[in-house]
C-alpha cells in the first residue's frame, strides 16, 4: 500500500528538479498574472511579503510593484540569478518553501505561484503558520490554460501541460488557517509559434524526458499549429488563461 504514494512522491520531485536549470527559456515564454489577482491577495496593512517558489520573479515582481518588502525564496540557483536581474534589490534565499530559513513571525503574507504542486503541502503549511505573523495570510495563486476551449485542450494535451481546471478541488490550509477563500480571473497571453514551442520545451515533462520523446511532442506541436491550425511562422496566438488564487489567514490564539 505504500509504494503507490512513494512512486508519486519520487516522480514529483523528479518533475520539480526540471526546474533547476533553464531559468532563460522558462522566464522569456512563462505568463506573468494579472494584477487583479496580486490586488486581491496582498493584505491591506502588509509590509513585508515573502514568494516562496519565486522562479524567475514573475510574482515576486507583482509584490514589489505594491510596496511591500519581498525575499524571495526558491530552490534553483538559476531561477535566481535571472530574479536578481529583474529585481535586484529584493533579497533572495535559496531553499524550498517547506523549509524557508525564515526568522519565525517575520512576514504578513507568503505566495507561492505556480508552486503548490511541487511542495509537500502539509510541511508547506506548517512552514507558513511558522514564518507568518498573527494573522498573516497564506495565498496560492496558478495559471492554467483555458482547456474549456477544444483547439487549447488539444494543445495542452500535445504539450503534457496537464492543465486542467478544476473548479471543485480546495487546497488544505489545515487547522492553524481560516476558511480558505478564492479567485478566478480569466486573461490571455499573446506568443507566436516559436514562443509556443518554447513553452512546450520549459515543461517539466519536455525537460525530463529522453531526446527522442522531446523531438516527438517538437514535430507534433509543429504540426498542430502549423498544419493543422494553418497558422503561418510568424503568426501570433492568443493563448486563453485561467489564473485561480487561494488566501486564507493564520488563525490568532
Amino acid at each position: 500500500m505504500t509504494g503507490g504514494p512513494r512512486l508519486a512522491e519520487d516522480r514529483r520531485r523528479d518533475l520539480a528538479a526540471a526546474y533547476l536549470s533553464g531559468a532563460g527559456r522558462y522566464d522569456r515564454v512563462r505568463p506573468g498574472y494579472p494584477d487583479a489577482v496580486a490586488d486581491w491577495v496582498v493584505p491591506p496593512d502588509a509590509r513585508r511579503a515573502a514568494d516562496l517558489g519565486a522562479g524567475t520573479g514573475l510574482f515576486t515582481e507583482l509584490l514589489v510593484q505594491r510596496g511591500l518588502a519581498v525575499t524571495a525564496v526558491d530552490p534553483s540557483e538559476d531561477m535566481l540569478a535571472v530574479l536578481g536581474g529583474r529585481l535586484p534589490g529584493v533579497p533572495a534565499v535559496r531553499g524550498p518553501a517547506e523549509e524557508t530559513h525564515l526568522p519565525d513571525a517575520s512576514q504578513d503574507l507568503l505566495t507561492l505561484a505556480q508552486a503548490w504542486h511541487w511542495c509537500d503541502h502539509a510541511a508547506t503549511v506548517r512552514e507558513a503558520a511558522r514564518v507568518l505573523t498573527p494573522a498573516g495570510r497564506l495565498a496560492l495563486v496558478w495559471n492554467q490554460l483555458d482547456v474549456s476551449i477544444p483547439w487549447v485542450h488539444r494543445l495542452s494535451r500535445i504539450m503534457h501541460a496537464g492543465d486542467v481546471f478544476s473548479p471543485s478541488y480546495r487546497p488544505s490550509f489545515g487547522d492553524a488557517f481560516d476558511a480558505p477563500e478564492d479567485l478566478v480571473v480569466h486573461w490571455a497571453q499573446d506568443l507566436d509559434v516559436a514562443g509556443v514551442l518554447d513553452l512546450a520545451r520549459s515543461r517539466s515533462y519536455y525537460r525530463r524526458a529522453a531526446p527522442a520523446l522531446q523531438a516527438r511532442v517538437e514535430a507534433n506541436l509543429r504540426w498542430y499549429l502549423t498544419d493543422y491550425l494553418a497558422f503561418g511562422p510568424d503568426a501570433s496566438l492568443t493563448l486563453p488563461y485561467y489564473t485561480h488564487a487561494w488566501r486564507a489567514s493564520l488563525r490568532t490564539p
